[in-house]
């Protein structure tokens, strides 16, 4: 019979080595490594294993049992904790060993109310306007613009600078009229069809309600001509990037309960994430994925549009929170879940959205540890600033920008996106198909420039790098439905663009091909 003296002895040189080379070793490895030892020597298949983990462009901080089998060969158990069983071997998540950094920057659940009245509304404006001519006045070229009042004492043929927002927009063969307001007063800008190309196309994208600046000449009649329109526009930035090379995975719409969703495709992506399914490069990027970022429409809801029961294969609205809880709970423990409402979800219509109710979305609530936030809602994870946006302002800029429409989203999807950010506003449009609660203040302004800006609601997945903002647009699980049939829209659901916040690499992984 062996003396266990010497396969103890043989153990120990080899987790010396392993420790010394500045490794840790998991429990199930241990196990895995005293097996070998009652076979002979393993120091030397150790030192081997070494050596390639040294090698690695990541280097790993556990030796697991899947490393050992790889160097040394033998039976694989399944045991461990942190090790989860997976397809084609041990699921390791780099993940779970990092502690989340999560900042919530600001929330538009924030308290304020209104009765609904003019001033409130004029008080609404008001807020906009200070808060973008505040953002333009930083700019060198901007800090001397005048109010309307001033511009329009000054003798014709005079150059002006005003800063205003735009109340009304009439396109004609000649050129582009735009009546600008102020706090005190307004006037009427042509902007001729002779004038620059780039500026008349700036004209052409001109959105109402949005706030602009005008260099233009004074004309006869208080008319103002104008040779230039400013955005307030983001600046360049350099990247502001996480120190560890951690992932996030951006996904939105998923619209449980209705017949279109995509159940099998959103099943395969939460078991993804649990290292059950892949290849080894995608089950590595599902190691390092440390939050879920959900942008809305978590459910299809219920009365949202005419007619939607036919859609439904759910028709109770508790019942699909109570479905998307299942998968929701599913996403491993260290995984940090990050929620927005959308136009479907159960919350207030009107912008900026309260969080979702508790009332009609306690299973998720009870899940797990979610952090259920407001539309908009600004964030920190791991240093890098996120805007998380729904997105249903988009339809609206959709209809105006002249490159953009329903059959091209694929290819401009990000334009829509970016207009956003050129205005500074999430939804500059009042009065169109996205609806803003009357209150007397405009939390929809992009004050602040965005790390990432991250949005859904059009069903069509795109991203963009744009002046140091990454711009991504996460897509939907739900497939083509009537109303997008009928808009000849082609959704691009099903896919999960995962983003690397060390280097702002994006990887989408498809989920239905």
């Amino acid at each position: 019979m062996q003396s266990s003296r010497p396969i103890e002895q043989r153990l120990k040189r080899a987790v010396s080595l392993i420790i010394t080379s500045g490794y840790q070793i998991d429990p199930p490895a241990l196990d895995f490594l005293r097996a070998l030892a009652q076979e002979g020597e393993i120091e030397g298949h150790v030192k081997g294993m070494i050596d390639k983990a040294s090698n690695l462009s990541e280097r790993p901080l556990f030796i697991t049992k899947d490393m050992l089998k790889e160097s040394l060969g033998g039976p694989l158990k399944k045991e461990g904790k942190t090790v989860v069983d997976g397809f084609g071997g041990t699921f390791h998540p780099y993940a779970n060993e990092i502690d989340a950094k999560v900042e919530v920057l600001e929330n538009a659940t924030r308290g304020g109310g209104s009765a609904g009245t003019m001033e409130d509304s004029l008080e609404y404006f008001r807020d906009r306007l200070k808060k973008i001519e505040r953002i333009f006045k930083e700019r060198l070229d901007v800090r001397e613009a005048a109010s309307i009042n001033t511009a329009l004492e000054v003798p014709q043929n005079s150059k002006v600078k005003i800063i205003g927002i735009v109340t009304e927009k009439r396109e004609t063969k000649r050129g582009i009229f735009i009546r600008l307001e102020d706090y005190e007063n307004y006037v009427a800008i042509f902007v001729p069809s002779n004038v620059k190309r780039e500026v008349l196309e700036k004209a052409q994208r001109v959105l109402l309600d949005q706030v602009i600046c005008v260099e233009a000449v004074k004309g006869r009649n208080d008319l103002l001509i104008a040779n230039n329109l400013i955005n307030p526009e983001i600046p360049e930035r350099k990247l502001k990037t996480a120190a560890d090379s951690v992932y996030a995975a951006m996904i939105s719409d998923l619209h449980v309960g209705s017949r279109e969703f995509l159940e099998e495709a959103f099943n395969r992506f939460i078991q993804w994430l649990r290292g059950k399914n892949g290849n080894n490069k995608q089950r590595e990027i599902a190691g390092r994925v440390k939050y879920v970022v959900i942008a809305g429409d978590i459910v299809d809801g219920i009365g949202i549009y005419p007619n939607q029961e036919k859609d439904l294969i759910i028709k109770d609205v508790y019942e699909q929170y109570r479905v998307a809880a299942e998968f929701i709970k599913k996403i491993p423990e260290y995984i940090e879940v990050i929620i927005i409402p959308g136009n479907h979800d159960a919350t207030r219509q009107a912008l900026p959205q309260p969080a979702i109710l508790r009332d009609y979305a306690e299973p998720i609530y009870e899940a797990r540890k979610v952090i259920m936030l407001g539309n908009p809602a600004k964030i920190r994870l791991h240093g890098v600033n996120f805007l998380l946006y729904h997105g249903r302002s988009l339809d609206d800029v959709i209809r105006v920008v002249p490159e953009v429409t329903y059959q091209n989203l694929e290819k401009h999807v990000s334009t829509a996106m970016k207009q956003l950010l050129k205005v500074r506003h999430l939804a500059p449009i009042y009065g169109a198909k996205t609806p803003i609660a009357p209150i007397p203040y405009d939390s929809l302004v992009i004050d602040v420039p965005p790390d990432v800006f991250h949005a859904g609601h059009i069903h069509v997945m795109g991203y963009e790098m744009y002046r140091g903002t990454l711009i991504i647009n996460s897509g939907a699980w739900q497939s083509k439905t009537e109303f997008q049939e009928r808009m000849g829209l082609s959704p691009t659901p099903g896919i999960a663009p995962i983003i690397d916040l060390k280097t702002f690499n994006v990887m989408p992984i498809n989920f239905i091909s």
